[in-house]
C-alpha cells in the first residue's frame, strides 16, 4: 500500500490499534508514547482493566497509512508489559 494520508478525517480510513498489556500501570503511557514522538494524535483511545488485571486498550487513528500503523504496531509490541498487539480496519 502507498502512505497517502487524507487531509479530510470525513474521507480517511479509519484504523484501529488493539493491545493487552500485564496491567503495569505504566504500560498506557508508553504506548501512547509511540504516537506522541510521531506527533500524531489518536482519534480516540479505550482502555479496561479486566479482572484478570490485563490491561486492554484500543486506539483509533485516521488519516495513516496501514503501512504507518502496522510501523507503530510494531513498536508498541516491544513495550515491555505488552502481550498482543495487531491493528485492523475499522
Amino acid at each position: 500500500m502507498n502512505s497517502v494520508t487524507h487531509d479530510d478525517p470525513a474521507t480517511a480510513p479509519l484504523l484501529c490499534l488493539r493491545l493487552s498489556t500485564d496491567g503495569d500501570p505504566g504500560a498506557l503511557t508508553r504506548v501512547l508514547g509511540c504516537f506522541q514522538n510521531l506527533n500524531i494524535t489518536p482519534r480516540r483511545v479505550l482502555a479496561e482493566l479486566a479482572s484478570d488485571a490485563r490491561l486492554h486498550v484500543q486506539i483509533e487513528v485516521c488519516g495513516l497509512s496501514e503501512q504507518r500503523l502496522g510501523q507503530i504496531a510494531a513498536r508498541a509490541g516491544k513495550v515491555p508489559s505488552v502481550l498482543n498487539v495487531y491493528w485492523h480496519r475499522r
